[in-house]
């Protein structure tokens, strides 16, 4: 793995400042590493990537992914079936970093702590990784990260919901760097056909508290959908309908076309106009 410096890492909180000085929404976007297999997730990425996802999210299969909904919980098990380790999610961040675009991982917790916590946070900056999301942990339990991530450059993103308090909102947003991930639903993940009607409430919350962009999560399956959140959120998260692009397809190859297809979908979406 080569090491990266800090001007080869695009920061995720940059990605965001230009797509606001573009006039719309950035759109971040999540696979699984090793789903379908490890060449068939970079293939996919990268068609992402090239149809216009700014932030890519890369997931760390987990036996136990207690937030994730079906569709994000079948790919995780077939990448883990797949032999997937915390090396190869490493390997497929340094892979799709080289394009250029923010590069995270998003993992549960325990699996930072296995591999050891400033050892996970140097060899993540030494792939060209800009960050961590950490969906069950909250700043409270996070010293170890905190002071991890500092030594390494790194984003940090705390997730805040809509049952989160305006207390909890302002503990959670002073410990993030980059930006702040907005869970829009209660529950766990996967697309749905409608979005959230209280997510632009959250994000107004969200934005009495801090000046980081607000990225919005859960549901998005589609560019009209896409267009309704970029109207009032500064990011687009779209993870089970690019899962399920490529589970959904006949072979890893239209796979990464099918993600492509939708990236290009969304992409159009977070610039339309409002």
């Amino acid at each position: 793995m080569n090491a990266a410096t800090a001007r080869d890492v695009t920061s995720s909180g940059e990605v965001y400042r230009t797509a606001r000085a573009e006039g719309r929404a950035a759109l971040v976007g999540y696979l699984p590493a090793g789903f379908p297999s490890y060449d068939g997730c970079v293939a996919a990425l990268l068609a992402m990537v090239a149809a216009g996802v700014d932030v890519v999210e890369i997931g760390l299969p987990y036996s136990d992914p207690v937030l994730d909904g079906p569709t994000i919980q079948v790919a995780a098990e077939q990448a883990l079936r797949n032999g997937t380790r915390t090396v190869d999610v490493l390997r497929t961040v340094e892979a799709v970093a080289r394009t250029g675009a923010a590069v995270l991982v998003m993992t549960y917790w325990n699996p930072v702590l296995q591999f050891g916590v400033e050892r996970f946070a140097t060899a993540l900056r030494d792939a060209g990784g800009c960050g961590l999301i950490t969906p069950d942990l909250i700043p409270d339990e996070a010293a170890d990260w905190l002071s991890a991530a500092e030594s390494a450059d790194l984003d940090r993103v705390f997730l805040v919901a809509p049952s989160s308090s305006d207390e909890r909102i302002r503990q959670t947003t002073a410990e993030c760097r980059g930006w702040v991930y907005a869970a829009s639903t209660m529950g766990v993940t996967g697309a749905r056909a409608q979005t959230s009607a209280i997510a632009p409430a959250l994000v107004e919350r969200v934005r009495s508290a801090t000046d980081l962009p607000v990225g919005v999560g859960l549901g998005v399956s589609n560019g009209s959908q896409a267009a309704e959140i970029a109207s009032y959120a500064d990011g687009v998260i779209v993870g089970s309908a690019f899962v399920r692009q490529v589970l959904e397809a006949d072979s890893e190859n239209a796979g990464a076309a099918a993600a492509g297809r939708l990236a290009a979908e969304l992409a159009e979406g977070v610039r339309r106009q409002h």
